[in-house]
């Protein structure tokens, strides 16, 4: 193996000329090499056989001689082959350094202008495309890269070529500009202001997946931890076109749109409620049933800053939010369960909400769930809190009037959870005079292990709650320390 990358690097150090013979030689050995870097364990190896500077050096076109207009052999074809091979080796993090250090970030920066000098052909599209694709995998994840390429001023062909007439360079474009503004704030400012808002907007609402995904990642990449890129955006109208995203049928568009709109939601209140009033809310909740745990993690995010607002927390749930939601609470993967009750904890600051949390079950699936991080314990806690203290009032009167007429789980399942939600001042009202005592102690023989457990365990909470303080037992506080069990 070594003995063929060293050949093909032979080649072409010695092929650097326009004879049609070397530049034939010159294509194929790029094309060879290409197809052996597309072999990840390979391309250590050709690494070490020098290929490196070899394939940076055919980046540019041979030297011609003043004056000179004949046709090219192989035009733009050995850059082209070059510059994919160079992506290909880029994949591996250890050598993006020796590649730029090799010079080739200012030759593929030129070949993302080719089109000027050049009538537009096959040749000339398949060259910029893998150029871009050579500076994606280039900066991927390497900071300093990612500013090298601005300062080889890569930026701005990259925004003009958003617009070009091949789709395939537009995607891979964008998918450079994606990765450029990934966690760059100098990269953000520049792509903004070289005008590339418009034209990613107008992606979004592309018939193509891939052209609306790649958009929508890059718009993702500028907005986040940017607030002022973010009001920029939405100025340039990007949110109905996110919105739209929602039901894209390619799954990726849908996750970045989702995550976009849980950023956007951050941003003030009235765009939590715009986002509701232009359609969101209904397939982010359709989302919450995919078997993609990605998505539903996205989608949770976003119903979760959708829910800091008080009409969207009535209209998440009366749209049918809260089951998906309470379900998610099984979930094993450790952020989308946090997400889900980050939700939650929103929804449960609506009193319109509090019944229906308390009719399906809520508090037992709050009360019983396993979650895996601190945050979701401490998350589940405060929603406890919340419904606790909203259990009075007119909250109060619909679960007694559920506990007179739903149908027996319905009603077994309120007075559960007013055994542990309602105030001691409740419980005659809620135990005495409208028979809750009598739906715990129906628990008790019920067939299943699980009703006559929870009937016991509320029956004991219930009895703790009436232990309450004689006037003789209220002393001032001791400044002793007190241990509580």
């Amino acid at each position: 193996l070594l003995a063929e990358v060293t050949a093909q690097v032979t080649v072409l150090e010695s092929a650097f000329t326009w004879r049609e013979s070397d530049r034939s030689a010159a294509k194929r050995a790029t094309h060879v090499l290409a197809e052996l870097a597309k072999n990840e364990e390979v391309v250590n190896v050709i690494v070490e056989g020098g290929a490196v500077p070899a394939l940076v050096k055919h980046l540019q076109a041979p030297p011609c001689e003043d004056g000179d207009r004949s046709p090219k052999p192989f035009e733009h074809e050995v850059e082209k082959g070059s510059a994919f091979a160079l992506g290909l080796l880029a994949v591996k993090p250890e050598h993006q350094q020796l590649i730029v250090d090799s010079g080739a970030l200012s030759h593929l920066v030129n070949l993302l202008r080719r089109h000027k000098d050049s009538s537009i052909s096959r040749a000339v599209i398949s060259v910029i495309r893998r150029a871009a694709d050579a500076l994606t995998n280039l900066a991927h994840e390497n900071s300093s890269i990612k500013s090298r390429v601005r300062m080889e001023g890569g930026i701005p062909p990259l925004v003009e070529l958003l617009e070009f007439t091949d789709t395939k360079v537009q995607r891979a474009a964008a998918g450079a500009l994606r990765t450029l503004a990934f966690k760059n704030d100098e990269n953000k400012n520049q792509i903004v202001e070289c005008n590339a808002l418009p034209t990613l907007i107008l992606m979004l609402r592309s018939e193509d997946a891939a052209i609306h995904y790649e958009a929508v990642g890059v718009i993702g990449n500028l907005v986040h931890s940017s607030p002022n890129i973010k009001k920029e955006v939405l100025a340039a109208g990007a949110l109905q076109p996110v919105i739209g995203l929602l039901n894209s049928c390619c799954s990726e568009s849908q996750r970045e749109a989702a995550l976009l709109l849980g950023q956007f939601a951050a941003t003030d209140s009235d765009c939590k409620v715009h986002i509701v009033q232009r359609g969101a809310v209904r397939p982010l909740i359709e989302m919450l049933h995919s078997p993609d745990v990605q998505l539903k993690e996205m989608s949770t995010f976003a119903l979760g800053r959708l829910a800091q607002d008080t009409h969207n927390q009535a209209g998440i749930a009366h749209s049918g939010g809260l089951v998906p939601l309470l379900k998610l609470l099984d979930s094993k993967n450790g952020s989308l369960q946090h997400n889900a009750a980050f939700a939650l904890y929103g929804l449960a600051d609506n009193e319109d909400n509090v019944s229906d949390f308390i009719r399906v079950g809520g508090v037992q699936r709050l009360q019983d769930g396993e979650f895996i991080v601190q945050a979701t314990k401490d998350c589940v806690a405060k929603t406890l809190k919340r419904l606790e203290e909203k259990i009075h009032g007119r909250v109060l009167n619909h679960l007694l009037y559920l506990m007179r007429v739903a149908e027996k789980p319905v009603q077994r399942r309120v007075a559960l959870a007013l055994a542990y939600l309602c105030s001691p001042d409740d419980q005659r009202t809620i135990f005495i005079d409208n028979n809750g005592l009598e739906l715990l102690l129906g628990l008790l023989g019920s067939t299943s292990t699980k009703q006559q457990l929870d009937g016991a365990v509320a029956l004991y909470k219930l009895s703790n709650k009436a232990m309450t303080l004689s006037p003789m037992d209220a002393a001032p506080p001791s400044p002793t320390p007190q241990v509580s069990l």
